[in-house]
């Protein structure tokens, strides 16, 4: 019976790995969204491809890339080493790839949403004296979210099951570095069918009931909406 049971530590990594990177790719994408939706400048087209670039890359040469730069050898890995960190082989790193690969999708999210709120209510914000700050927080943010939750949820999906890029940077290291994706690809390699469709089978549930819940909440938001 002991020898079926479920190891989650992979489990409770991958939604550790997920959560943090979310909560960066939120307080990075939504600033930079809300810049660049309403401004146009010189060299913005090319700005755009760089952020939106990790969509379409192969995993594995994001991981090289960031193994390039974070590690002993690249320009902050060596920085970081004079300051006794090692990012490279631990679950940070993990983070750092899922951020990498899930803030554009909540870019193109955030930056679709902030376009398609009427420019004309932060006006009147302004007229009766609310800030940039306020009209944010209290006109653009509220009329976006809907978009900005998708966005959400892409990213955290998008995050939850990286593989290429973490398994270049974090490594294969169980009890450590090793999240549901990896477990999942090495439990078939070595032939544990058992280990490796139990963990499909709870990552599967868990990704199907947070978008459940995301549609239902859409259809309320957008009924209330519409009343």
């Amino acid at each position: 019976m002991l020898e079926y049971a479920v190891d989650w530590h992979p489990v409770l990594l991958s939604l550790r790995v997920a959560l943090i990177a979310v909560i960066v790719v939120i307080g990075l994408a939504l600033p930079l969204a809300r810049l660049l939706a309403r401004r146009e400048f010189f060299g913005k087209d090319v700005l755009e491809a760089a952020i939106t670039l990790p969509l379409v890359l192969p995993p594995s040469v994001i991981g090289y890339g960031l193994l390039m730069l974070v590690g002993k050898n690249g320009v902050i890995g060596q920085f970081l080493d004079s300051l006794g960190i090692t990012l490279v082989f631990t679950w940070w790193a993990a983070v750092l790839a899922s951020t990498v690969v899930a803030f554009p999708l909540m870019y193109q999210s955030a930056t679709a949403a902030f376009k398609s709120v009427d420019v004309n209510y932060e006006k009147a914000a302004r007229t009766l004296g609310a800030g940039e700050t306020r009209v944010f927080l209290t006109v653009t943010l509220p009329l976006a979210w809907p978009g900005i939750l998708a966005g959400l949820v892409l990213s955290f999906a998008r995050a939850l099951g990286e593989f290429g890029a973490t398994l270049m940077v974090a490594g294969n290291i169980p009890g450590q570095t090793q999240t549901v994706p990896l477990a999942i690809y090495f439990a078939v390699e070595s032939g544990d069918n058992v280990t490796a469709g139990r963990l499909v089978a709870i990552i599967t549930v868990f990704s199907f009931a947070v978008v459940f819940w995301v549609n239902r909440w859409a259809k309320r938001h957008n009924r209330r909406d519409g009343e």
